[in-house]
């Protein structure tokens, strides 16, 4: 009887030992799926994050993944497939073994992989892109940058340089003298002609339609003569992808500060007149950003045009406070009107030939900026280059200098940026970036609003024993 008795209590003893160690070992099984499901998610969204687009970060310091991956068609989609890829191969290491062989202990698989949200570089009109940028200057020395445009945006806008129009300014003066009228004399078939003026100014006026380029560089034909077709591009492509926007734990951007930082980025990135980069496709990418043209020859003679109107307002303000100078065109202006026997000329022809001198002395400045030179936003008679005498031979006047004081090409280029719309300014800055990593081997059709720097992820897992548990993270480089 006793050892009955011994017998039943061990029996209902290790039942009790059993369910305790059996609850145990699930509970520990439950833990260990929680953890491994903790691991998996964060193992795989970093492996997501470690396929960011090489050729982005070597050119401009900027960490996104492509959803193409080199293809040509971009989605999410593509991320998703890759993230569930990576996340499986950590479910079942050992295609359903466990560590030493046996039955795996958690049986895990992957379920739903899903992103629901995720901002893409151009989203905001580029903000994302540009909140990276931003960033990445975060040691630049900010103020001295600033003090030294401040001063030269505050010179140019005092003096109403950016805000005068000068072509209508002049063409006042010219319908002065189309209103005087001009005496007639008869010709030999017994009709009559108007007695010709021959102002001064004419060979000036007659050189304006030969284009700033034509003029104010010494071999035109090496300029750029790429051409793109904007179409492709983001600025201009319809239906581009779009994201969620900027995400909460970013740094939003935007502001005088954050533009002029941005900025900043850009003329260490990109290529200008004078200072090409060997990477790009458009050799002129700040003229591009401000002109937007198709062609570098475009882009650059826009951006002439623009530096040969502000230093036409300029020199013109100039030789209205120079009594010298001015003595001299009323001197030349006088003399033609006493020819013409017209009085009422004298005026008129005077301001045209200051209107004429000041396009010369422009045309001397914007040759030399494009020579390196530098040109002072408001001139003093020691920097004036240009005697009245110029009117007569305009391209034999002009003289390759790289010297002076003042500013330099890139400082007017700097200060133009800065005026630019800001959103056309990130637009155009896209195109370039996409026009450059196009330009490198599996890239050929890269494209920005395909690329995203932070995504959140809804995951769901199970396992062979039963249990299920979803998860929602936020990865990113920020």
């Amino acid at each position: 009887m006793r050892r009955g008795y011994i017998t039943v209590f061990l029996s209902l003893s290790l039942t009790l030992i059993l369910s305790l160690v059996f609850t145990v070992i699930e509970g520990a099984r439950i833990s260990a799926i929680r953890m491994k499901f903790e691991c998996v998610a964060d193992i795989g969204m970093n492996s997501v994050l470690a396929e960011y687009h090489r050729e982005l970060l070597k050119q401009y310091d900027l960490l996104f993944v492509d959803t193409s991956y080199g293809g040509s068609h971009p989605e999410i989609a593509n991320t998703e497939a890759h993230l569930r890829g990576f996340a499986q191969k950590n479910c079942q290491p050992g295609e359903g073994k466990g560590l030493f062989g046996g039955r795996d202990f958690l049986a895990l698989n992957m379920g739903m992989v899903e992103i629901p949200e995720y901002s893409v570089a151009s989203d905001e009109n580029g903000a994302v892109l540009k909140r990276q940028a931003v960033d990445y200057m975060d040691d630049y020395p900010l103020g001295a940058v600033l003090d030294k445009l401040s001063t030269n945006i505050g010179l140019l806008q005092g003096a109403g340089i950016d805000t005068k129009d000068v072509g209508a300014w002049r063409q006042q003066y010219e319908a002065q003298i189309e209103a005087i009228g001009l005496p007639e004399k008869e010709t030999e078939d017994g009709g009559t002609e108007k007695v010709p003026l021959n102002n001064p100014a004419d060979p000036v006026n007659a050189a304006r339609s030969s284009g700033v380029l034509n003029l104010v560089l010494e071999d035109p034909s090496a300029v750029s003569a790429v051409k793109v077709d904007l179409g492709d591009y983001i600025s201009h492509r319809p239906g581009r992808m779009t994201g969620t926007g900027l995400c909460a734990e970013t740094v939003e951007t935007g502001g005088a500060p954050n533009e002029l930082v941005f900025q900043t980025y850009l003329f260490e990135k990109c290529g200008y007149y004078g200072a090409e980069m060997d990477k790009s496709l458009l050799k002129y990418q700040m003229e591009y950003i401000l002109a937007g043209k198709d062609t570098d020859w475009q882009n650059l003679e826009q951006v002439a045009k623009k530096l040969l109107l502000w230093r036409e307002a300029a020199n013109m303000i100039y030789l209205l406070s120079d009594g010298a100078k001015v003595a001299e065109a009323q001197a030349l202006a006088t003399a033609l009107a006493a020819v013409m026997l017209l009085p009422a000329l004298a005026e008129p022809v005077k301001y045209t030939i200051l209107f004429a001198w000041a396009y010369v002395e422009s045309l001397q400045d914007v040759k030399t900026l494009f020579a390196g030179g530098r040109v002072p936003i408001l001139k003093t008679a020691a920097d004036w280059k240009m005697g009245i005498g110029c009117l007569k031979n305009v391209r034999g006047s002009l003289t390759q200098d790289s010297g002076g004081n003042g500013l330099n090409y890139k400082e007017y280029l700097q200060i133009m940026v800065f005026l630019q719309d800001a959103g056309t300014r990130t637009e155009r800055a896209m195109d370039i970036m996409e026009m450059d990593i196009r330009q490198t081997p599996g890239n050929a059709r890269f494209r920005l609003d395909g690329c995203f720097d932070v995504y959140q992820v809804h995951l769901g897992m199970t396992s062979r024993f039963g249990y299920s548990y979803e998860m929602t993270r936020r990865y990113g480089f920020y």
